[in-house]
């Protein structure tokens, strides 16, 4: 069986998850070729990629949402299409889609069938938590973005048959983790300046921020700010008191299997993180709506409460990845038959 497996790389979520997806695919008796699209992540895979594309990324502001603006001016209609049109998707027996553009279309306009294995499939299932405020746009964003055949998807519960809890990345599970006196802060949204405005109105509290918008490290009062490194984000986790960041989904997943405090402030205007903070405030993580001085209070009071939640993600990447495997053989058979 040939596979292609195609990941969405905009920002650092997908490309963390492909890191524990790929081993288990190569294990398998099939031909494996991996495709990445989108420029805005921090992450580099230790895997050959025989599509690096550059897709359709949506760019982070500085004001806690997408800048709109810079993804329409970087959006290359022509180039994007010309993309779409150079990816074989026929030539494959499976394709295995994690919220990536390219592929799913191409696979669409030939009539190729595509397999979603992403956290946005289970965010579009009926079952999963919605917020109260509808957004029909957002949805139908999510929903044509990548369009999939078939979908089997990850959230931080098993809403339904098809979903299952999040793929925790080995480094992950095997970091010692303690309970030290700072906190861990991933707020790519936002601006820097924002940030250090914000939370230095905490005083006997420690920060460590990690930004996507600057290069050097530096300290400001209690705070310190410093560029994206993956080792250095993990141990921070690990040996935080709590994590304060986006509604997402791996770094929070990773907060609560870690067992950590956790806090999450969804960006605006995007469902899909509305749609976590829905669910995650369900299972008793409080969520603030935005960073600003009026829910300083709020943070405070997280910061002094001691309240966790018990939580342990199974490994069971092998798991889904065999199901996925067969359930795509089984339904090839059926279109032959």
């Amino acid at each position: 069986m040939k596979v292609l497996y195609a990941i969405q790389g905009t920002g650092n979520g997908h490309l963390s998850r492909a890191k524990d997806v790929i081993p288990v695919l190569q294990k398998k008796n099939i031909e494996l070729d991996l495709l990445v699209s989108g420029t805005q992540a921090d992450l580099q895979l230790p895997y050959p990629i025989k599509y690096q594309l550059k897709g359709w990324s949506f760019i982070f502001g500085k004001k806690g949402g997408v800048d709109m603006w810079r993804t329409y001016v970087r959006t290359n209609s022509a180039r994007l299409q010309k993309e779409i049109r150079s990816i074989p998707v026929q030539n494959y027996d499976l394709v295995i889609n994690d919220f990536e553009p390219v592929s799913a279309w191409a696979c669409k306009l030939r009539q190729v069938p595509c397999v979603a294995l992403s956290h946005q499939a289970a965010v579009l299932s009926p079952m999963a938590p919605k917020p109260k405020k509808n957004d029909p746009l957002g949805k139908l964003i999510l929903t044509k973005y990548a369009p999939t055949s078939v979908q089997y998807g990850f959230h931080f519960k098993p809403y339904d048959d098809r979903i299952y809890t999040p793929i925790i990345r080995q480094e992950i599970r095997g970091t010692t983790r303690t309970n030290g006196q700072h906190y861990t802060v991933y707020l790519p949204s936002y601006s820097d300046e924002k940030i250090l405005r914000v939370l230095s109105g905490i005083k006997n509290c420690q920060w460590e921020v990690f930004s996507k918008h600057n290069q050097t490290q530096f300290f400001w009062k209690n705070i310190s700010i410093r560029p994206i490194d993956n080792d250095a984000f993990i141990q921070s986790m690990a040996n935080s008191k709590g994590v304060l960041c986006g509604a997402g989904f791996e770094t929070p997943a990773e907060a609560l299997h870690m067992q950590k405090k956790l806090m999450v402030i969804p960006m605006k205007g995007q469902y899909e993180q509305q749609c976590n903070a829905a669910a995650l405030k369900e299972m008793g993580v409080p969520v603030v709506k935005s960073l600003k001085m009026k829910h300083l209070d709020k943070i405070k009071d997280w910061i002094e409460s001691e309240k966790r939640l018990d939580i342990h993600y199974p490994d069971i990447t092998e798991q889904i990845i065999d199901r996925v495997l067969q359930e795509a053989g089984i339904d090839q058979v059926r279109e032959l038959l």
